[in-house]
């Protein structure tokens, strides 16, 4: 071992690895990267080029938008073509990190956030069931409003309460109106709607009733997440609600985060304010979303588990540009598991998550993820 007090040899890292095939032949090497279910892969550099032009044709085709310009291309490619191991934005472009679902499902759900807050540096959490939905919610307010209490008198990060409206828990087998996925198939499209419709009443009773009840207990605000998962109406009553919640609580914090990049018309003739909702793209969820009174929006993009994560990036990207220019709340692109170009995977691998969020940051300079 060398003398404790001998210089310290700073030896620079070896160049990225070339394999003798390829050494002196003007073969492009492989760049690893990510598919969209988290599986390791390598692509050349023009290759990824290609599948970031793709996804971007892709993009704007489907939701008719305008596609990225060169300069946009040419930094998603960067970003992709790194071999580094994690990728970050530059200092001083560091954005707020919001979470739903923060902690533990177990019994300690206060020591979760704590962890969350202390060891992970949250910038803010988030308190819920594990069961995530506003109806199991609503039948355990008295006890989760006593967590929130408790949680509120251990944490310093701003705390919200937050679950999914969840529409087809109120549908046959387990809820009280007709199933309308039975009823689609059959043919009996009006009884369908109808169930939808009598759904929305049970899921706004619920998800006002927790919302009042945790917003009383301490909560910093409350959480709309998974909105229009099962549709147009199921999105129509999460905005209804968000509504009268900004009228009776002005200063309510009010996140709406959705489900996908547009919402599906399970019901097809649902309106809100003059808006047929079937369809509606992040671009107008995200006016809907402020008209209603939300103070915090947050997109998704599904994610293509057969593509690569710079195809979905390049994807999401385009998508979601024109409502973040558009918006006038904070953008929080959702970028968790399968959404915003993160891998659907159980624990997505850190590289492809860093480049997801550089991306995001970089290009449409979100307010949050």
């Amino acid at each position: 071992m060398p003398h404790p007090a001998a210089p310290r040899r700073f030896i620079r890292p070896a160049p990225f690895p070339e394999s003798p095939q390829t050494r002196g032949h003007g073969v492009e090497r492989k760049i690893p990267t990510r598919l969209g279910d988290g599986s390791l892969v390598e692509l050349t550099r023009s290759e990824l080029r290609e599948d970031i032009e793709d996804g971007v044709a892709t993009a704007a085709r489907r939701a008719k938008v305008p596609g990225l310009d060169e300069a946009e291309l040419d930094h998603l490619l960067e970003i992709f073509a790194s071999p580094a191991r994690f990728s970050a934005v530059d200092i001083g472009d560091e954005v707020i990190l919001s979470y739903d679902g923060t902690g533990t499902q177990q019994n300690e759900r206060i020591d979760g956030l704590i962890l969350y807050e202390q060891f992970l540096g949250a910038d803010s959490g988030e308190l819920f069931h594990q069961d995530y939905c506003y109806s199991a919610a609503s039948k355990l307010v008295a006890g989760e409003g006593q967590t929130m209490h408790d949680a509120q008198n251990r944490l310093t990060m701003p705390l919200h309460y937050g679950a999914q409206a969840d529409l087809g828990r109120y549908s046959s087998p387990d809820g009280p109106v007709p199933n309308w996925a039975e009823l689609l198939p059959l043919g009996r499209i009006d009884e369908a709607r109808e169930a939808q419709e009598a759904a929305v009443e049970l899921a706004s009773r619920d998800m006002r009733h927790v919302a009042e009840a945790l917003w009383e207990a301490g909560a910093d605000g409350i959480d709309f997440d998974t909105s229009g998962a099962a549709g147009d109406a199921e999105f129509a009553a999460v905005l209804e609600v968000v509504r009268g919640l900004r009228r009776d609580f002005p200063a309510m914090s009010i996140e709406v985060g959705m489900a996908s990049e547009f919402v599906l018309g399970m019901h097809g003739q649902i309106e809100w304010d003059g808006v047929r909702l079937a369809g509606v793209w992040p671009q107008t969820q995200v006016k809907l979303a402020q008209e209603a009174g939300a103070t915090i929006f947050g997109p998704a993009v599904n994610v293509n588990t057969t593509r690569s994560v710079a195809w979905n990036v390049a994807r999401a990207v385009t998508i979601l540009k024109p409502c973040v220019t558009e918006a006038t709340i904070p953008v929080h692109v959702n970028v968790g598991m399968g959404v915003g170009g993160v891998p659907m995977h159980g624990i997505p691998p850190v590289d492809a998550v860093s480049r997801v969020s550089k991306a995001m940051v970089d290009l449409l300079h979100v307010d949050g993820l």
